[in-house]
């Protein structure tokens, strides 16, 4: 409960349901999985399916590219944050709002994986927007996560 999400809905009211995997230490995100966990969760809590979210932060924002890629009708928008993934796939995620974010200095994931999945979004006309901050590094989260601008534009999205 130290970033994000997880953080924030134990300091305010929060109109969301939280889910928040941490990945095993020396592990990848299976995305079978994760899928398995939004199945258990939309199936045990009342979830509006038009308004299933994703988002991500470092490695976990490697996991929701990889997941809005296999699962790509799940999601009524997606927010991946200082990760990135195969750009190959895109064209199966060029429906979905995805909003971007990235630190310019990030020294730990180069902004090149966030900005190589923009530019193949882009190519196929897909409904991205990208904000960079050009003062931060890795942690691109904290900026994001405390806007509630980031909040009211999911909420904007239903499938």
């Amino acid at each position: 409960k130290k970033h994000g999400p997880p953080k924030i809905v134990e300091e305010k009211d929060f109109p969301f349901i939280i889910v928040s995997p941490q990945c095993p230490k020396e592990q990848w995100w299976i995305a079978e999985d994760l899928n398995l966990l939004l199945e258990k969760i939309i199936r045990d809590y009342r979830v509006d399916t038009n308004r299933v979210y994703l988002t991500g932060l470092s490695m976990g924002g490697f996991g929701a590219w990889e997941l809005a890629v296999k699962y790509p009708n799940k999601f009524a928008a997606i927010v991946p944050i200082c990760g990135g993934g195969n750009p190959v796939l895109v064209n199966r995620i060029g429906h979905i709002p995805i909003w971007v974010f990235h630190g310019a200095k990030d020294n730990i994931v180069p902004i090149q994986k966030s900005e190589e999945m923009v530019e193949a979004l882009k190519k196929i006309e897909g409904n991205v927007r990208f904000t960079i901050y050009p003062e931060a590094g890795h942690d691109s989260w904290t900026e994001t996560y405390d806007n509630p601008e980031f909040y009211d534009w999911l909420l904007k999205h239903k499938k």
